[in-house]
């Protein structure tokens, strides 16, 4: 039987996602060049191997445009017959690009494929592909007619349904950033980050982490998405989502090599793990979030497994309520959810994030020898993805 392996998995370091972040004086497709000429050099692969590079990035507009898979891919010096696709999932794109690079390989179409992402939210801004426009059309605001929110307003009625107060959540956002500054201090992510130039600077270490957060420190920033209007819509709404508990707006670009078990074992290759589960989901567009929940069923349904066998959860910190109502449903063990920290504290470069995320599974189950990972992305419009790996 054909299985899909992951061979290695990297990424940047995280950057601000605003001018004078890190690597905010990096062009996309040059950032992304980078990761995957590393990639190829880590692994000794020659790039003329690769069927195809699948890469996600959600604003794909300005220097982001016309595929900006290509343009990486060609700069990296790849051969021009390798070709390159960008997709969007909205913050799952990089995670569906893992999935549809794995799927071709255990179809038989593709022997070796490369899945990636990049965002630079400094040079590209959020919302920007959209700008001055309408995006839904009118059959979506007839289906709707009260009006959809942004993610912000998603993550509040999370809140209030899941009855979490706001020190719920800012005692979750001061835990993210501490695990992952003590993994970062303990030289958790050397196996994963990979030196990138920006601007003349040599970048190798996260920007976003902030270990000295503090519950008291996060408890006196102000509410991001209040709107006295949307307050009347939504009575239910206490308004606890700060800067604090949300992802930071990133830059940053990651890469997984993935090819067929017995491609690997040819080129004399070791393996990291095999994918063993797939799932995708769309969920009710209002509270978009929340479809971590069913993927993740979805996924467990199909695998045969259960949460007590997965050994890591890597569920994405876009805002706190996510991973905390994630958690109460599924009774999950908060000490395997995120346990090297998440978005929070490493940044949410949106079309980089799966891979991301994918990258730290793989490093973590790697480091710890836990058989089982799951990841799961909460995506604009109401969808998810979520994936289990088996460390090998």
């Amino acid at each position: 039987m054909t299985t899909a392996v992951i061979v290695d998995a990297v990424r940047t370091a995280s950057g601000k996602g605003k001018p004078g972040g890190q690597l905010s004086a990096c062009h996309p497709a040059e950032l992304l060049s980078q990761v995957l000429s590393t990639l190829v050099e880590r692994t000794g692969i020659d790039p003329a191997l690769v069927d195809d590079v699948i890469g996600g990035c959600v604003t794909q507009a300005g220097e982001q445009a016309v595929n900006v898979t290509r343009s990486a891919v060609l700069g990296a010096g790849f051969p021009e017959h390798v070709p390159a696709t960008t997709i969007d999932r909205q913050c799952g794109s990089s995670q569906q690009a893992a999935h549809f690079a794995a799927q071709g390989v255990l179809s038989g179409a593709y022997d070796v494929a490369i899945a990636c992402g990049v965002e630079l939210m400094s040079r590209v801004p959020m919302g920007f592909a959209a700008q001055g426009a309408n995006p839904f059309g009118p059959a979506v605001a007839a289906r709707y007619p009260d009006g959809l929110v942004n993610q912000g307003v998603s993550a509040e009625l999370i809140a209030a349904r899941w009855k979490l107060d706001r020190t719920t959540v800012d005692e979750y956002s001061v835990r993210s950033h501490a695990r992952a500054a003590a993994t970062a201090t303990a030289g958790g992510f050397d196996a994963e980050i990979v030196p990138v130039t920006a601007g003349g600077a040599t970048v190798s270490a996260d920007e976003t982490i902030r270990p000295g957060t503090t519950a008291d420190g996060l408890a006196g920033l102000k509410p991001s998405f209040y709107d006295e209007r949307l307050a009347q819509r939504f009575p239910e709404i206490a308004w606890h989502i700060t800067p604090g508990n949300s992802s930071p707006l990133t830059d940053g670009a990651s890469a997984v090599l993935i090819m067929s078990e017995a491609r690997a074992n040819a080129l004399g290759l070791q393996p990291k793990a095999r994918f063993h589960t797939f799932a995708v989901t769309g969920s009710d567009p209002l509270l978009m979030l929340t479809g971590v929940i069913p993927a993740t069923r979805k996924a467990l349904d199909r695998s045969g497994l259960t949460i007590e066998d997965i050994d890591a959860y890597e569920v994405n910190e876009a805002f706190a309520p996510v991973p905390l109502a994630w958690q109460q449903e599924f009774g999950a063990d908060p000490d395997r959810l995120n346990p090297r920290g998440g978005a929070i504290a490493l940044g949410h470069a949106l079309g980089a994030s799966g891979t991301r995320l994918l990258t730290t599974l793989v490093n973590h189950l790697q480091a710890t020898g836990g058989r089982y990972g799951l990841q799961t992305m909460c995506e604009g419009g109401g969808m998810a993805n979520a994936t289990i790996i088996e460390r090998l």
